[in-house]
């Protein structure tokens, strides 16, 4: 490490995605209400600033598998694990399914370019800007990439950012999931301007890095919602 500097404590990264069965929407009214103030109450006893950070976001209407999402953001995996199970013994658990779950974890990057850099990019820690969209997907490199000389990584690498430096409407958070999960990363960029996204998404592709993604998909697009708002839009 270098002097004066300190690796931030390494966070793991939880992108959850869940769907309701079509039988629980033909419960009654105030059974499905009950349920989900008991999933609420659950989900808001793990938001602990020192321990774990849970967004919450609604996926209805954005994909036709998933309902719900969970960011969650912690030091342990063993919080993870026991929230899942918390969730699973709520009454409405029973009708959850787990389509999708995403793991990884924060680490500063080789690839920084200086010490002034703030980007989540290269910091080594997520930091929320709480936009109005999300949109996440898993990242799969090419072996390739990693048999390439350092410098020309760096290179590549230095076209990103400056890619991303001119596009103050995105903040983009990359964590690593190297032993952890089947994808390489996962990548999560929030944003209050989809347009913006899609027309930069497309300009992404003509980059050199990209000449190296393997896959890149499945792509969810994500609607920020307290637990509340996100509990009701499932029916």
């Amino acid at each position: 490490m270098e002097r004066g500097k300190e690796t931030p404590r390494r966070q793991f990264i939880s992108f959850s995605f869940y769907r309701v069965l079509p039988e629980w929407r033909r419960l009654p009214w105030q059974e499905r209400e009950d349920q989900r103030r008991e999933l609420a109450e659950v989900i808001r006893k793990w938001c602990q600033p020192d321990n774990m950070r849970v967004l919450t976001y609604s996926t209805v209407g954005m994909r036709a598998d998933v309902d719900l999402m969970l960011w969650r953001i912690c030091y342990s995996l063993d919080c993870l694990q026991e929230m899942a199970a918390d969730i699973l013994r709520t009454r409405i658990g029973g009708y959850l399914e787990t389509r999708y779950s995403y793991l990884s974890m924060t680490r500063r990057s080789e690839y920084l370019i200086n010490e002034h850099e703030e980007t989540s990019l290269l910091r080594g820690a997520v930091r929320p800007g709480g936009s109005r969209y999300l949109f996440i997907h898993p990242l799969v490199r090419t072996r390739s990439w990693s048999q390439l000389p350092y410098e020309d990584r760096q290179r590549a690498i230095n076209e990103l950012l400056h890619f991303y430096r001119d596009s103050p409407q995105v903040h983009v958070h990359v964590t690593y999931s190297f032993g952890l999960d089947s994808q390489d990363f996962v990548v999560a960029i929030e944003t209050d301007d989809p347009d913006f996204l899609v027309e930069r998404s497309m300009r992404l592709r003509e980059t050199e890095s990209s000449l190296y993604v393997q896959s890149d998909t499945p792509v969810f697009s994500c609607v920020r919602q307290t637990v509340e708002q996100a509990l009701a839009r499932l029916g």
